[in-house]
């Protein structure tokens, strides 16, 4: 994989206060990049192709991307925007 860092996980810890008002958010930034968003109960998944899916919740969560751009630097971006909605923690290997 040219490019690509073999097992690159974003990992995160997240606590969302406004719910509602983050997934729309998350939401409409998804749609302008082309991104698959739904909400699933309490969780918002985005899909990236040939990244695993992000599935963000509050608490801790982690998503495979293998380093893969311009998925990975997306994934993050997203993640850290949700700290207008509450905190988030971010750390990858």
């Amino acid at each position: 994989m040219e490019g690509a860092l073999m097992g690159y996980t974003i990992y995160y810890r997240i606590k969302l206060d406004e719910h509602e008002r983050a997934f729309r958010f998350i939401e409409r930034v998804c749609r302008g990049l082309g991104m698959e968003c739904e909400l699933e109960g309490e969780e918002i998944r985005i899909t990236c192709p040939s990244v695993e899916p992000l599935i963000i919740k509050n608490g801790e969560g982690f998503a495979k991307t293998y380093g893969r751009e311009p998925c990975t630097s997306l994934y993050l971006l997203l993640l850290l925007s949700l700290s207008a909605f509450g905190s988030v923690e971010l750390w990858e290997d």
